[in-house]
């Protein structure tokens, strides 16, 4: 088994292992070098509530060389790329270090949801709007992570005692988003998760 194999399959079964992150990691057709990593967003930010999958490719010169990382997930932040998923952090890319690893880079990844780092950021502008004033990040921030749709209506329904993938499914489904909001009687909804 090459260097880079051992080391790979050693760092998945550290995030496996690790019960505190939350951070989980799968393979991708069972290939060690092709991964999805998911996180919970972090608490007290706009993104909690969101999970959040990022898939990961592993260079044949890891750990000499970044893994390569983009969100899967939508995700509504100034150094994410709504367009394909990429993300503008700096140990995925000049600041890498062979010492750091697939669960420290994960975790480096949520972190960034709790900051914006605004000094080199992705996303100057947001696809038909321009630049986005705080609050409108906000809103879009607690639409990541639930398919575009706004955490609140997912919680309402939630708590109804639907489980949240469906919730997220059918409001998706019904469009159920901005002002489409008020065409939409809440028993269809239920109604729809009943189905």
């Amino acid at each position: 088994m090459d260097a880079r194999l051992r080391r790979v399959n050693k760092e998945i079964a550290d995030c496996k292992n690790d019960k505190t992150s939350r951070i989980a990691i799968e393979l991708v057709n069972d290939s060690p070098f092709h991964l999805v990593g998911s996180f919970n967003g972090p608490e007290g930010t706009p993104y909690e509530g969101g999970h959040f999958q990022v898939d990961i490719v592993i260079p044949d010169s890891y750990p000499f060389q970044p893994v390569k990382m983009k969100f899967i997930t939508k995700v509504y932040h100034p150094n994410v790329s709504s367009a394909s998923g990429a993300i503008c952090l700096d140990i995925l890319k000049d600041a890498w270090s062979p010492v750091l690893t697939l669960k420290s880079t994960l975790i480096s990844l949520q972190s960034l949801s709790a900051r914006q780092n605004l000094g080199i950021p992705k996303m100057q502008k947001w696809p038909g709007k321009g630049r986005l004033g705080e609050d409108e990040q906000r809103r879009g921030a607690r639409r990541s992570g639930n398919g575009g749709v706004d955490r609140a209506h997912v919680d309402q329904f939630e708590a109804l005692g639907f489980d949240r993938d469906k919730v997220i499914d059918v409001l998706r489904r019904l469009n159920y988003r901005g002002a489409n909001v008020a065409n939409i009687n809440d028993d269809r909804v239920v109604e729809e998760l009943l189905k």
